[in-house]
């Protein structure tokens, strides 16, 4: 979906509300008493501003200025700093947690995702915490992930979309082509890309990246992973380490 559409935009709130996702990120921030926080790839801002409390301050980044819109107009929006941009904004070495919803991680691709990774570990104090979720490429949620043209009410209008999905390559990538057509005749054509990634090399790359892993669920309620494609779903905690050198 093209996230610099303001309908689109507007339709990616509906599709993506407020959920147990949201709930397990402000209760980790809450129980670690993180007052700093970063939320990367922060879209609509519709989980950051729920992350602002006393004593806290809140960051929300993201590369889409019709999302950023979407976030500063919504109710407690000004409680937040909002940036547009990517993990190179992160302020070195101040935040206590830093969350990213919503796939974000399956959002930044190859080499990207690692320097990504390093300016996480970078914005991080020692000790600080890193939340995320991924799928796991066990489920191949992607052979779902294809939809004949159908029409469906929505906050911007009656919207007509289908989805084809291409099977990953070798990277991992999956390429999804998603049309959207509005009852107005306006409507665009996307591409978006998400890479999968197994457990182990995510484990492997936050190291690599100064970040160790601390717990991973297969769901919000916090039960265990340990493998398996009935487990579509891995929520990722790591810390930063505390040796971690700076440039």
């Amino acid at each position: 979906m093209s996230y610099d559409d303001p309908r689109l935009v507007a339709v990616y709130d509906f599709d993506n509300p407020d959920g147990p996702d949201h709930d397990f990120f402000r209760d980790m921030a809450t129980h670690s008493g993180a007052t700093r926080i970063t939320d990367l790839g922060c879209g609509t801002g519709l989980l950051t501003v729920t992350l602002c409390g006393p004593g806290r301050e809140v960051t929300g980044i993201d590369p889409s200025s019709a999302m950023l819109e979407q976030a500063r107009t919504r109710q407690g929006g000004d409680r937040v700093r909002w940036i547009q941009g990517t993990s190179e904004q992160i302020t070195s070495n101040n935040a206590d947690m830093v969350v990213m919803s919503g796939n974000v991680a399956m959002h930044i691709l190859g080499a990207q995702w690692h320097t990504a990774l390093s300016d996480i570990a970078r914005g991080l104090r020692p000790g600080g915490l890193l939340a995320f979720e991924s799928r796991n490429p066990e489920a191949r949620a992607w052979e779902k992930w294809q939809q004949e043209a159908s029409w469906r009410e929505t906050p911007a209008g009656i919207l007509r979309e289908s989805l084809r999905t291409d099977p990953p390559g070798e990277d991992g990538v999956v390429v999804m082509h998603s049309t959207y057509e509005f009852d107005d005749g306006c409507g665009t054509n996307e591409v978006q890309r998400l890479q999968f990634r197994s457990h182990e090399r995510i484990v492997e790359d936050l190291a690599m990246a100064g970040l160790d892993v601390t717990a991973t669920y297969r769901d919000w309620n916090r039960a265990p992973f340990t493998g398996g494609a009935d487990q579509p779903l891995m929520v990722f905690v790591a810390t930063r380490c505390e040796g971690l050198s700076r440039d």
